[in-house]
């Protein structure tokens, strides 16, 4: 393939990824916007592997690699669940920053890379390698601890190791230091010390960074890394003067950092704070000391209990959180609308915007089910209906419909936007047990007089609800 012919390739393939993009920014136009990326992708691939950068010799090495990560990527999406999509993210953006490393390294040892460089142009490279074999290594290590915590194997609860700050600030010194003389070294033998010293160093913080932050943040570390991950993929693209690769790096490291911002303001968290730690603990944890303790007793209630319910309201709001993904409970809860609309019921769900354990969790889960993308709403466009509601009904949400967040400044989670459920006429909260959310902190709403609390697996709960409502 020609050079003019690929970079035609190029251009057409970065706008179908801004094509993507802008797709997904929808529920109806996400599918569409999937299909310009895999097309935009398939297209980048080929233009590169046969292009003018590989040599035929490399060839077959490139297409045998393609063929097993192919094999793989396909196994894992044949096995993996749904609810194990956010380990997955973290899983894929740890091996982007793998690969950044790897690009990094392989740049710096190789001499043909900088024989035709100017000083100048070498001590431009010098760089790139640099801040892409760093901005790699955070990526990588810290998205095998969010795969970690995301996956349960590491506890949620935030590692505050006294003195922290001043951990990272002595980190990003001896970062700066080592990059002074990485680039003023003199051949690969004295520039190798500084470069694995860096390397060592941001490894670590990956792992000091996301081990410092709560369970309750990680949707707002998933979009973080994936913004990370883009940034490598930029600097990949420098190292090897790849202008597609800068480009679509760029994308998705703009688009990441921007879906943090929102996920903040949707958690009345600032960037800062979050990176700096933040609260969660696991679901066993007990309140916040000082902030005010719930009061009351609980009104359990039953399925045949909660379908009656249902069936005689006219307005009802469902609000899914990760209780419904762990169960696989989404296609009975489709179910569930599709028999209750048949009765003249409005039903809608509301999705808050960090619902689940990754940005759009909820959303994906319901799409799968094939519940209608037009009853789907997001927090903002439902939060005043809720008054002129007959029935609330939480599916293994916590955090999200969490009173606390409006009634007790003293709270982890004051200030925090929530789903007003406790203001509709009547609320159904569905849990396994009292534990409290992945926040570690106590809800109010349980012991509400207007709330019913029915305790089980929500798919073999609401399966129930259903059998109920079709008697």
């Amino acid at each position: 393939m020609s050079a003019s012919l690929s970079t035609v390739a190029y251009i057409g393939a970065t706008i179908l990824f801004i094509l993507c993009l802008g797709g997904l920014s929808n529920q109806e136009t996400s599918r569409r916007g999937n299909l310009y990326g895999m097309v935009g992708m398939a297209i980048a691939v080929i233009a590169t592997v046969f292009g003018t950068q590989v040599t035929p010799a490399g060839l077959p090495y490139i297409l045998a690699a393609m063929a097993v990560g192919a094999t793989i990527g396909l196994y894992a999406a044949r096995i993996v669940q749904m609810t194990q999509m956010p380990e997955l993210v973290a899983l894929m953006h740890s091996l982007v920053g793998l690969a950044a490393m790897l690009v990094g390294y392989a740049n710096f040892i190789d001499p043909a890379v900088s024989a035709n460089l100017t000083p100048a142009e070498n001590t431009i490279h010098e760089v790139e390698m640099y801040l892409g074999v760093l901005i790699g290594a955070v990526t990588f290590s810290g998205s095998v601890i969010a795969f970690g915590k995301l996956s349960a194997k590491i506890s949620g609860k935030p590692l505050l190791l006294p003195g922290r700050h001043w951990l990272n600030l002595a980190g990003l010194v001896l970062v700066i230091y080592f990059g002074y003389a990485f680039v003023h070294a003199h051949g690969v033998s004295d520039a190798m010390m500084p470069m694995i010293a860096m390397t060592i160093i941001a490894l670590l913080f990956g792992v000091h960074m996301v081990m410092a932050i709560g369970g309750a943040d990680m949707p707002v570390v998933v979009s973080m890394l994936n913004s990370y991950s883009g940034w490598a993929a930029a600097a990949t693209g420098f190292m090897l003067s790849n202008d597609l690769l800068i480009v679509t790096g760029a994308l998705v490291g703009s688009s990441g950092a921007i879906l943090s911002y929102i996920m903040c303001n949707a958690m009345n968290r600032n960037f800062i704070s979050v990176i700096a730690g933040g609260f969660g603990t696991d679901s066993s944890a007990p309140a916040a000391a000082g902030a005010v303790q719930p009061a009351g007793e609980v009104t359990p209630i039953l399925a045949p209990e909660a379908a009656e319910l249902l069936r005689d309201a006219k307005n009802v709001i469902i609000v899914p959180g990760y209780g419904m993904a762990v169960a696989q409970a989404q296609h009975t809860v489709y179910e569930i609308t599709k028999v209750l609309r048949e009765k003249g019921v409005n039903v809608r769900f509301g999705i808050h915007p960090v619902a689940g354990r990754m940005p759009g969790h909820m959303n994906v889960l319901l799409a799968e089910a094939k519940v209608p993308y037009d009853i789907v709403f997001e927090m903002d466009e439902l939060n005043d209906d809720f008054p002129a509601t007959d029935v609330a009904m939480v599916i293994g949400a916590n955090d999200i419909v969490n009173p606390a967040a409006q009634e007790d400044p003293t709270s982890p989670i004051a200030g925090m936007p929530v789903l007003e459920v406790w203001k509709a006429k009547n609320s159904i909260v569905m849990k396994r047990s009292m534990a409290s959310g992945y926040a570690g902190v106590d809800n109010p709403l349980f012991y509400k007089d207007n709330n019913r609390m029915l305790f089980g697996d929500a798919k073999k709960m609401l399966d129930e609800v259903l059998t109920a409502l079709k008697a």
